[in-house]
């Protein structure tokens, strides 16, 4: 075990050093980072220390970025409990549902750190008896214990970095396959699959909500919904253009081929509270369903087609059996596309003001996978790499994520992008 942390797991992605300001910022969201050197016994083992203080601090604002003052939070949550035993709670069914989901992440935040809390305090009485006892046994029972807690808080420490305002929805995912035919249409299913998997991994749920099939193999684009707490928080990372180098199965030759592919991410709409669609601005139109599904499937008229006037955005679902429900469906993407415009006009005019150039589209890619000549997956805006392309396209992609939602703290002020 590395005097810096616990051992690296398997191939993991090696992630460059913070910058310094992000340490001041957790210090003053009372978060002590903390190291668990060799244990290589030797009388008295060099520890470091644990963490201190894990749930507050005097020092930590009440407003603070990352939400991380505990007693405010436990504060809100009971506020909300008892709102919701006042008559006419119910009314606002919406605002409810709202208020009622709030509770249950402020509850899941205050025992996560609780029970972080609970666990180091336990670790520091077993490395103090460690000590006095010259008991190598429990040393290494406390390094170990050491190293889950390590892994704990930093995941922990990652979902605080979560404070955008759409970061706790559901996702919804459009893949998209660039120039390259066969090639770039086979890269853009194995970038859904990656999701999927993703996705399963961390418990969400997963459907895919629309797909038009490659020619030869692949697919043209998908939109695939994954839901689940804070999904969107964490797969917008995955947005932008992903490049794959590999010999290509499509080539006689098996030569050497560069495929490029979009990933898009959107915060699932919730009803019409972020985005009204009046149905003067709408077009909806009906076609026969393609691919697997069925003679009902395809001989009815269940695929739906809906188009936004003002905006000329257009959506399509033909995966669900009924009209109804593609038509349901087709209407949250509308409104999730419709509130990612809103977004980016938004983050357009916060440039423009402060002077910022803004990347747009295809302009380069985020991440490259080289499958030949050599392996290795490399995060061109965090410098995270991984040498195991084949556990990343398995869907091991969060040692990715995480890179680039640390890479988007203010080293100045200690909060994320998305707080500024």
């Amino acid at each position: 075990m590395s005097a810096n942390g616990p051992p690296p797991r398997g191939d993991a992605p090696t992630i460059p050093q913070r910058k310094t300001g992000y340490t001041h910022a957790c210090k003053r969201a009372s978060m002590a980072r903390y190291t668990i050197p060799s244990l290589r016994y030797t009388g008295i083992p060099p520890w470091t220390t644990l963490p201190h203080d894990l749930p507050h601090s005097p020092s930590a604002s009440a407003g603070s970025w990352c939400g991380f003052d505990l007693p405010a939070q436990l504060a809100e949550a009971e506020r909300l409990e008892a709102d919701s035993a006042k008559p006419g709670f119910w009314d606002d069914p919406q605002t409810a549902q709202q208020a009622m989901r709030r509770i249950t992440r402020l509850r899941a935040t205050v025992e996560r750190w609780q029970r972080l809390q609970v666990h180091a305090d336990t670790c520091r009485e077993l490395l103090d008896l460690a000590r006095e006892s010259d008991d190598e046994v429990m040393a290494q029972q406390v390094a170990d214990d050491a190293a889950t807690l390590f892994n704990e808080a930093e995941e922990a420490e990652t979902a605080l970095v979560l404070s955008g305002e759409y970061d706790e929805r559901s996702a919804i995912v459009a893949i998209h396959a660039g120039a390259g035919g066969a090639d770039a249409q086979d890269w853009a299913q194995m970038l859904l699959r990656m999701l999927t998997r993703w996705a399963e991994s961390r418990g969400y749920a997963s459907r895919l909500l629309d797909a038009s099939r490659g020619e030869e193999a692949g697919i043209k684009s998908a939109t695939l919904e994954i839901s689940g707490e804070f999904a969107y928080g964490y797969v917008k990372a995955e947005r932008g253009v992903h490049r794959l180098v590999r010999l290509s199965p499509f080539d006689a030759a098996h030569a050497r081929h560069t495929s490029f592919a979009l990933v898009e991410a959107l915060p699932e709409a919730e009803g019409d509270v972020d985005v009204r669609i009046s149905p003067d601005e709408v077009s909806i139109e009906t076609f026969g369903a393609s691919g697997p599904g069925g003679q009902h499937m395809q001989k009815s008229s269940t695929a739906v087609r809906i188009l936004h006037h003002p905006t000329g955005t257009v959506v399509t679902c033909q995966n669900e059996r009924s009209q109804l429900q593609n038509r349901e469906t087709a209407m949250t993407i509308l409104r999730s596309r419709l509130m990612e415009l809103e977004l980016e006009r938004r983050a357009e005019e916060r440039a423009r003001l402060k002077g910022e150039h803004v990347a747009v589209g295809w302009g380069s890619q985020i991440r490259s996978y080289v499958l030949h000549p050599y392996k290795l997956v490399k995060d061109h805006r965090t410098g995270a790499e991984s040498t195991n392309p084949d556990a990343v396209l398995d869907g091991a992609i969060d040692p990715f994520v995480r890179a680039y939602l640390l890479s988007g703290i203010d080293p100045q002020s200690g909060a994320p992008e998305s707080a500024r």
